[in-house]
């Protein structure tokens, strides 16, 4: 298995690693970047350097590095209302809101060298790697917090009306965020194979009559709580992962 740098991860124009994300977008993006740079006032211009391009950097960076699977996690509202504060829920399938409107990190040219032009989405998440997760999760006796579900992204930052939460909750969604589909989509472009896992850290807000409010102090919290068994589950699978593969 190949590991990578972590300060690759993240990286930024701005950071104070910026010069290691100039070369590293040089590298992906090539003549893209160069016409960029010299095009910067032009409105008109369409390059890979928009938001949803820079933070999916990183998985064609991994590629290039040899990186096969890719483990993401996040944070996310539970929608599911089976699911409590601190359940961590394995993602089976996702559902991208912004793409619905034309917003997904492989519009633009396809660079050939990563993968297809339409690429398949509905193995987005490796059957084999969620299986491994019940396991280990059941052998490491996680099973009472542990669910598997469909996680839908939004565009953020602010998070989700009532209305919102209750439409997402019928389209057959059980966690929502604002993160992991666009790496995933790149990831799979590029023929990495993927697996995520969102800690439930907040109820979405259901009912009009409800007092609760969604802030990110509960989001931090709950993180806190469970770091240490994410961080169990996840190092358990690695090891697993290289195991199989020697």
């Amino acid at each position: 298995m190949t590991s990578v740098a972590p300060q690759l991860i993240g990286c930024s124009p701005t950071h104070k690693s910026g010069r290691l994300w100039e070369l590293c977008a040089d590298q992906v993006w090539g003549d893209w970047l160069r016409y960029s740079r010299t095009q910067r006032s032009s409105s008109t211009v369409k390059s890979p350097t928009s938001p949803k391009a820079q933070i999916t950097l990183p998985m064609r960076v991994f590629k290039l590095l040899g990186v096969e699977t890719m483990i993401l996690t996040n944070a996310a509202g539970g929608l599911n209302q089976d699911y409590k504060v601190g359940d961590v829920m394995i993602i089976k399938d996702h559902i991208n809101m912004p793409g619905f409107a034309g917003s997904n990190p492989l519009v633009g040219p396809n660079d050939e060298r990563f993968g297809l032009r339409f690429p398949c989405m509905s193995d987005a998440y490796d059957r084999e790697l969620c299986q491994m997760a019940h396991d280990v999760a059941e052998e490491l006796h996680f099973g009472d917090f542990v669910r598997e579900g469909v996680y839908v992204v939004l565009g953020g930052p602010s998070f989700e009306t009532i209305a919102e939460c209750r439409m997402l909750h019928t389209l057959g969604a059980d966690a929502v965020g604002m993160s992991t589909v666009h790496e995933v989509i790149v990831a799979r472009h590029a023929g990495m194979r993927c697996f995520a896992l969102s800690l439930i850290s907040n109820r979405a807000v259901m009912d009009y009559d409800s007092q609760e409010r969604a802030n990110h102090e509960e989001v931090l919290e709950t993180g806190k709580l469970r770091a240490k068994q994410l961080e169990k589950l996840v190092s358990t699978m690695v090891a697993r992962l290289e195991h199989n593969n020697n």
